[in-house]
């Protein structure tokens, strides 16, 4: 399917989003923190790490905490996992009642070997009728309150075992507002490329909008995503990491008077590692907030010419003050590595030799009835 229009909002249920761009749910990184940087840049969809929605019910500490929003997180949006629709829908309900959340999405994506055997993330959609009981308390959860239901899932479990297009139909049939497809199996993981057939295919099977995800590591990569798959707009993970402003090339493609793309010098680089932190500052304290924002700087400074001993030291920062002194040592009119354009981000690795799944998952179809557990202590996102 080839279109040549652009589409310039997401419509989800009664929520409009100024761009059809979302951003993934992403353990220890998506915070508020990161979510408001990312805001900043450019308009989308920014969405809270993965909770466990047995956590939330049970009111688990670690969970909470992490239902952490900034003050100008306006749309406020979360990713649920469960196994049990009990729980979800539950979950669900507190999320709108006591958070104030304006969209809700559900976990069928997570490839983590933790999470699918036990039942859970990409696994679960093999389990069509529990699948469709899940999401039917969702959507009934959170119909009072006006809040859309949302879905992301992955083609299968591998190519002998896929389930997109019946999730897809099930989604549609249950009241969900979209459904996202990352364009490969929980089997690959996050190896190889991404299947933009699939995406094709999902769109022409369903009448909901279907959000692509899957190998978007530049602005362009999104717009040819779309006009290759008819998706009404993008999810992006891993292509974000260390480039916030991805979000501000992204709203530029899909606004009605597209502009070229601006490559940042090392000096605005900078600037924006400066900004990260003292955002993580301000939500966990200076300690904390230094110590998140270690990981990122190895992606912030991927391709730059920054040396070794000061990539070290940033790495080891431990407050604002150390960290400007070391920020002062790059050098700010140094251009972004072009080579970098296009190159994949984030883990990547190998696909898994097999995936893991609870004794007996593939022996029937349907799941209802039966339940798998689910801990509250689960975070992991996909």
């Amino acid at each position: 399917m080839v279109g040549s229009a652009l589409p310039t909002e997401l419509v989800l249920g009664d929520l409009r989003i100024e761009t059809p761009v979302v951003l993934a749910p992403m353990a220890g990184i998506t915070n508020a923190a990161y979510r408001r940087l990312c805001a900043e840049q450019g308009a989308g969809l920014y969405v809270c790490e993965m909770i466990t929605s047995r956590g939330l019910v049970e009111g688990d500490e670690t969970t909470r905490k992490m239902l952490v929003f900034d003050e100008l997180e306006t749309v406020r949006s979360v990713q649920l996992y469960g196994t049990d629709p009990v729980y979800v829908g539950k979950a669900a309900e507190i999320l709108c009642a006591d958070y104030g959340v304006a969209h809700v999405d559900l976990n069928f994506g997570c490839p983590v070997p933790k999470v699918t055997r036990k039942g859970g993330g990409g696994a679960l959609p093999w389990k069509r009728g529990l699948l469709g009981e899940i999401l039917e308390a969702a959507v009934t959860a959170t119909a009072p309150y006006g809040v859309p239901v949302t879905m992301k899932t992955r083609k299968g479990l591998d190519e002998d075992h896929l389930t997109y297009l019946d999730a897809g139909r099930i989604a549609q049939e249950t009241g969900v507002a979209a459904i996202a497809l990352h364009g490969r199996t929980v089997e690959q993981a996050y190896s190889g490329e991404a299947d933009w057939d699939s995406i094709a295919r999902l769109v022409e099977h369903v009448d909901i909008p279907v959000l692509g995800n899957g190998d978007i590591w530049e602005a362009g990569d999104a717009v040819r995503m779309v006009r290759e798959t008819g998706a009404a707009g993008v999810v992006v993970g891993r292509g974000c990491l260390g480039r916030p402003w991805l979000f501000r090339d992204l709203a530029a493609a899909f606004s009605s008077t597209p502009t070229e793309t601006v490559l940042p010098t090392l000096g605005e680089v900078r600037a924006v590692m400066r900004r990260h932190a003292e955002l993580l500052c301000r939500h966990m304290g200076e300690e904390r907030g230094c110590k998140e924002f270690r990981k990122h700087v190895s992606w912030y400074l991927k391709g730059f010419r920054a040396g070794g001993p000061l990539r070290h030291s940033l790495a080891l920062v431990d407050s604002l003050a150390d960290l400007d002194r070391l920020l002062a040592e790059l050098d700010p009119d140094e251009r972004f590595p072009v080579s970098e354009l296009g190159a994949p981000r984030g883990r990547q690795g190998s696909p898994r030799k097999r995936v893991a799944l609870p004794e007996g998952w593939l022996d029937d179809t349907d799941g209802r009835g039966a339940r798998w557990r689910e801990d509250a202590d689960e975070a992991t996102g996909g």
